[in-house]
């Protein structure tokens, strides 16, 4: 199995040869961008943690941007659809996010597997499941990343992730840019609430700009009022189905 990094297709098992740490034991915390910071309890990613992002796959990525500027290593595993550029202009640095597109579905080197495994060598893994995934690999992925003190930001089919600690998911989202008829889309304010559990339990609502018309990522004003948006049905803890690979224990 072969994971891209800035352009350079290469064996999976070679990319931890690649890393180099540069977070000291005692950081737990790793930075997330300062439009980013009202929505965690800590104002940062907790090392151990596993976040959940439902409906968009750019919060999920400007997520880990901050970490990755600062020097953190990281990885996207089953998004087929992420291209580099698409990663770059979130601030990903691409020389230390491999991108790993399709891990496979099953067998000993499924999903799980490869997110199990990455957790063990980088600082924050991004995995799109792809599907449901059992309750018992999403439990040992969970554990993995308390163990490594890694984070685990899961996308897609985050909804139903029981295993996170904090959960976000975009409530309302507009495009701007687009006259009658005419023009392009330039940028896209988005409503993001956050709940979790323990310290991430009081919901959080922050508009932001993803991204903004002149690139990035930073607060917005709020979308016009035409009732109270309720958070996405999933974005606290539910049952999920068994359909999924097994993880080694």
């Amino acid at each position: 199995m072969f994971a891209t990094v800035a352009g350079m297709a290469l064996p999976l098992r070679d990319v931890a040869t690649l890393v180099t740490p540069v977070a000291l034991a005692g950081e737990r915390l790793l930075p997330v961008l300062p439009a980013l910071e009202p929505l965690l309890p800590a104002a940062g990613l907790r090392r151990g943690s596993v976040v959940a992002v439902a409906g968009s796959t750019s919060l999920a990525l400007a997520l880990v941007a901050a970490a990755s500027a600062e020097g953190s290593w990281g990885a996207a595993v089953g998004m087929p659809a992420l291209g580099p550029v698409a990663a770059a202009e979130l601030g990903i640095v691409l020389e230390r996010f491999p991108l790993v597109p399709s891990p496979g579905p099953s067998g000993p080197g499924g999903w799980a597997s490869v997110v199990a495994a990455l957790l063990d060598a980088l600082d924050v893994v991004v995995a799109g499941p792809g599907g449901s995934v059992r309750p018992a690999d999403a439990r040992r992925l969970a554990a993995r990343a308390r163990e490594r003190g890694a984070v685990l930001v899961v996308a897609g089919g985050a909804a139903t992730w029981p295993e996170a600690d904090v959960r976000l998911a975009v409530a309302r989202s507009e495009w701007v840019g687009l006259g009658e008829g005419c023009g392009r889309l330039r940028g896209r304010r988005v409503e993001v609430v956050a709940g979790g559990r323990g310290s991430a339990a009081r919901e959080r609502r922050v508009a932001l700009w993803l991204p903004h018309p002149d690139g990035g990522v930073v607060p917005a004003e709020p979308l016009p009022n035409r009732g109270r948006s309720q958070p996405p049905e999933g974005l606290f803890p539910s049952p999920v189905g068994e359909v999924g690979e097994g993880l080694p224990a």
